[in-house]
Formats: structure tokens, sequence, C-alpha cells
């Protein structure tokens, strides 16, 4: 439908080893900057997590409390700013009340914690009552930090909910005050169902189902702001065209049939403006409307493609894009009203899906670095210009998005032979499958 424009392979290789030395170069000084800019600067608190036990031997207690234990887990250990003690290092006696706590055991080695995580499940009225505490373990005159009680129904859904909120709370008081990312989720598209359609689910992979169910090809999920509807483009009446999904109403909105195509549309941080890509006039260009399509503004006036606009999240004032009017395509970013434009990557090579962190100061993106080589994801210091890379498969790893703590990336990837989206940390570490029925890609973050 489009191509972009290839370089001559003689400025390819250059490029390629300039960007080698380039990485080479920098590459040990920069993953301390970039690590204390995404909030994942060392040392880690090293935290014991003590398994909750069910106050009685009802089945379902003892299922869900098992349930709850396991995701509680996990979030602590994917949240990048943890050491979480090995279970086997905890003392034999586990802690359910405050003067059950023996600090001399948890401080002293192996276990060596500085904080603990413990409490209880009960069955009361058939509901899931938790008991959690955290404890300041260098502490002991006065150790609590946070004592929380969450009363769920008797069901799978509830009780992770629970973990997931608990997680939360421990992350905000040991993270800075930067809240977790545990009931946050993912949309993307997906394949399983022999039709591209777009799906959602929780931000560790769990309750994975369809928002769609065209029969066609829909793609490029951006959720609003207040994660109450997505955009995203759609064949479904043969042209591609911008959809939108509200969670409220379990329906389409109505958003105008522009002729063209009509492709990648991004909210503005307050929910009021959606920018999109569109060739209502010939060629693709970056226009801005209302939700509803009123009021429309066109922003860029170049030959080529311009596509895959991304705002500042931050600012609100300002939209990276895509475009390959120098060739190949590179990301550029402009003022919202179109001026003030400026080209964010200059290394060449073919650089696109531009993601904004939530701070407004780093860009990550993919980018092939020559015209032999495979898309990895890679993050810029927009202030500065310092690029990280941090996937450095064989396959190809594109289309990054990011959490909305600045810790983690959600991305695809082919690394086990067919699209599937891929979370890790934002530094490039622990990297996590989420999805593995059909070819998923094309991740968004919600808010």
């Amino acid at each position: 439908m489009m191509s972009w424009q290839k370089i001559t392979l003689p400025f390819l290789l250059v490029v390629a080893i300039l960007a080698s030395l380039f990485f080479t170069a920098r590459s040990v000084q920069s993953q301390d900057w970039f690590s204390t800019g995404i909030n994942l600067g060392s040392p880690r608190i090293r935290l014991a997590v003590a398994e909750f036990p069910p106050k009685s031997v009802d089945q379902t207690l003892v299922s869900l409390t098992q349930e709850f234990n396991q995701v509680l887990w996990n979030d602590l250990d994917k949240a990048g700013i943890l050491d979480l003690v090995s279970k086997s290092y905890n003392p034999v006696k586990l802690p359910e009340e405050p003067l059950d706590v023996d600090f001399k055991a948890w401080t002293s080695p192996p276990t060596s914690a500085q904080m603990l995580v413990f409490g209880k499940t009960e069955n009361i009225n058939s509901n899931l009552v938790i008991t959690a505490r955290l404890f300041d373990l260098g502490n002991e005159a006065n150790p609590g930090v946070l004592a929380k009680r969450y009363v769920s129904t008797l069901n799978e859904v509830s009780t992770r909910e629970a973990a997931h909120r608990f997680a939360n709370e421990i992350i905000q008081a040991l993270g800075g005050g930067v809240s977790g990312i545990n009931l946050t989720r993912i949309a993307f598209a997906s394949n399983r169902t022999h039709h591209a359609e777009i799906w959602v689910m929780d931000y560790d992979g769990f309750n994975q189902h369809p928002i769609t169910s065209f029969g066609s090809i829909s793609t490029t999920p951006r959720w609003s702001p207040d994660n109450s509807r997505l955009a995203f483009t759609t064949y479904a009446s043969g042209n591609p065209e911008i959809s939108i999904f509200s969670f409220e109403t379990n329906r389409r909105i109505p958003f105008p049939a522009y002729k063209g195509l009509n492709t990648t549309p991004a909210w503005s941080p307050d929910g009021k403006k959606i920018a999109f890509c569109s060739s209502m006039s010939g060629d693709p260009e970056i226009y801005l409307s209302e939700p509803n399509g009123f009021n429309l503004q066109r922003l860029t006036f170049s030959p080529g493609v311009d596509i895959s606009p991304a705002w500042n999240p931050k600012t609100g004032n300002e939209v990276a894009f895509v475009s390959d009017r120098s060739g190949s395509p590179q990301i550029y970013v402009m003022s919202v009203d179109g001026t003030n434009l400026r080209r964010l990557t200059t290394l060449g090579g073919d650089a696109s899906s531009p993601s904004w962190s939530p701070n407004g100061l780093f860009m990550a993106f993919h980018w092939r670095v020559s015209d032999t080589g495979t898309y990895d994801i890679y993050v810029m210091e927009i202030a500065s210009g310092r690029i990280i890379q941090l996937t450095h498969d064989a396959a190809r790893n594109e289309h990054p998005t990011w959490s909305p703590d600045g810790r983690h990336l959600a991305f695809e990837s082919t690394r086990t032979r067919s699209r599937q989206v891929w979370t890790m940390l934002a530094n490039g570490q622990d990297p996590k499958q989420l999805t593995q029925n059909g070819e998923n890609w094309n991740p968004n973050w919600s808010n």
C-alpha cells in the first residue's frame, strides 16, 4: 500500500559503523543516567515476602490463598525496584500478626531483609478477607509501614485484584510515591481467531479477551487518558478507518470515514483531541481533530509518508511522528500546531513507532540501523540525544509502549519465531512473554 524510499548501501554501511562506535563509547556511562531517569536506580530494597496462610482448611480458601500469594510475589518481583528474598531463606515460623515477627530471624543472614510483607487470609461471611502488612525491619520500635484489609468475593478475579492492590500500595510506599502498574491493562492486535482483532489483557497477561469481532483487520489500538475508550484502525468497511470503542457503553463511537488511508490514532493527554494519519489530501499526513472528528486541522505538509503520531504526555504541547521526507523513516517532533519542526533521530537507518515516556524525558522507538540489520528497541534522552539499545536479539523487536510508571515497556517480538507481546523493565532487563496463541502485535499500555 505504501513503501519507504531506500538509502544507498555505502551510506548505510557508514551509518552502521558510526552507530556501532557511538553505542560502544557510550554504553557504559549511559546505563547509569538512564536507570536514574526512569526511577530504576540502585540499590534495590531487600524485601522478604512471607506466605499468607489460610485460617481454615476450606479448599476454596486454600486455593485462592495460593493464587493471592503467587500474584503478590509476581507483582513485586516485576516492579524493578525490589530485591525479593528467596523464599528458601525465610525463617520456618511465618508471622500472621505483628507480635509474631522475629526481627532478628528476618534481618540475619541469609535472609538479611530490610522490609517484610506478611499477613493472613480468612473466609468471613462467605467473603475472602485478607489482612496484609508491610514492616520496616530496621525500625523495631515502630515498624508498621502499611496495614491493609481487603474484602473480596471468593473467586479468582477478585483475589487477583486484591493482590494487585496490595502490591501497588507496597510499590508506592517503597518506590518514591510512584504507584505500581498492577491494575493496568494492555491492548493489542491478535489474529488468534483467524482475523486481526483488538484484544485486551491485564498487565501480566491474565484475562486476555477480544474487544472487536469485525472479521476483518483491526490494529493500532490506543487508550484514552481515562482508559474509558480505545481508538484503533479497522478495515471493517473495506477502507482503513479510525474507530473508537467505549468501555462504558460497550459500543463503537462514531468517527468520520475520511477518504483514503486513516490510521495510527493517538489521544492528547487531556483526551480532547486525536492526532492521526490520513491520506484524505492524497498524501499521508498528520491531522488533528476532536474525538468526534470535528474541527479537523492538518499539521504536516510534506511529500511522502507522515504517520504514527505520539503526544508528549507531560506537556501536551508536542507531537512526535514518523516521516520518510529525508529518504527513510525517521522520527520528528513538532509543536501541536505543526510549527517548530525538528528531526529527532539523525543517525540514519529506519526509525519508527515513537512512544513518549510518562515524564516527557525519553522517547522509545524501534530502529534498524542498517538495511541488512534487524529492528531493535531503543530509547533516546530527548534533551541530550543520548541513545541506549534495549534489545539485542536476532529477531525483530518493535512497537514499544511505556507503562504509566515509566519503569516498564511492552513491545512485540519474533524471538519465539512468531510475533508475540512481551514486557521488560525500561532498562531492557527481565523480558517476559505475555501472549502465546496466534500472532499478537502492536501493544499499547493503559494509563
